[in-house]
């Protein structure tokens, strides 16, 4: 089986090497690069949190243990990358002034997408400072994958990562396609509500971190996996469930066995595989 990691981090820090450790693996691109031919990742799309510079609102990149020139989108062939939204600095005000920057890199052809930091960023998706970066989405058929639910840092404010706040800019921007990030856990009732819309999917990463294993999660977290399918279910369209670990955080072997009990087997190459690529679309030149 051919699989998509829909969302993945690397940045070349203490931070990722602990939670990497936690979750037995190592946070380096060799690492990345071997775990993904053995288990049959084709591709990973990583999210971007390197700010390029200081500039208010500049762009966050995907970053891989390299410099960033001379080429800083010059991607390893197994990965694709979304461009962060930094939030540090931007307002409605200046958002235009910053777009240049966004689309140069949407122009290159790893990038498949933006991505944004609400939660983290204390602002809610709809407000009318990304309302360009969407416009830009559309413009360039590319989707907004928008961080949901629980954040890892504690200066984080979750109400902002609201999944229904994904709701009220999908209802706002019709041509844009919207990724709600973690199953907005733990709204995942209200992101099932939220995907009811033509342009709203979902990636299932982050859902779980460490070292875990089926075995193990599915004797002491049962009622947990019974939710995730029950609104699966309901949502009754596999064609909106993307797989996704945000490695470091989990373990990938561990992580599939898990998905792969949690989702009905006729449905796994939609959810491994094809969802991404249709949203994603730009990476069907690299597959």
């Amino acid at each position: 089986m051919k699989i998509i990691d829909a969302h993945i981090h690397y940045t070349d820090n203490e931070y990722f090497e602990a939670i990497a450790k936690a979750a037995g693996g190592e946070n380096s691109l060799s690492y990345l690069e071997r775990e993904f031919k053995r288990l049959g990742i084709v591709m990973g799309v990583g999210m971007g949190n390197v700010p390029v510079s200081d500039e208010p609102g500049a762009p966050s990149l995907f970053n891989l243990d390299r410099t960033m020139e001379p080429d800083p989108y010059n991607y390893p062939d197994f990965t694709c990358f979304c461009v962060g939204i930094n939030p540090r600095g931007l307002t409605k005000e200046n958002a235009h002034k910053v777009l240049p920057q966004y689309e140069k890199i949407l122009k290159t052809p790893r990038c498949v997408g933006l991505k944004a930091y609400v939660g983290y960023h204390q602002a809610y998706i709809y407000d009318e400072m990304y309302h360009p970066f969407f416009e830009l989405a559309a413009a360039y058929r590319v989707p907004v994958v928008v961080h949901t639910g629980d954040t890892a840092m504690p200066g984080g404010k979750i109400k902002y990562a609201h999944p229904l706040s994904v709701d009220d800019a999908a209802a706002e921007f019709p041509d844009t396609v919207f990724v709600i990030a973690h199953y907005g856990n733990p709204w995942i009732i209200d992101a099932s509500q939220a995907a009811r819309k033509d342009n709203v999917f979902i990636d299932l990463s982050g859902m779980l971190a460490g070292n875990v294993r089926a075995e193990s999660f599915f004797k002491e977290y049962s009622g947990y996996a019974d939710h995730v399918r029950t609104w699966m279910k309901y949502l009754g369209n596999f064609d909106k469930f993307m797989y996704g670990t945000d490695w470091p955080l989990v373990n990938m072997e561990g992580y599939i066995e898990i998905m792969s009990e949690i989702v009905p087997p006729e449905h796994h190459e939609k959810f491994f595989y094809e969802n991404a690529l249709n949203v994603f679309g730009k990476m069907k030149q690299f597959i």
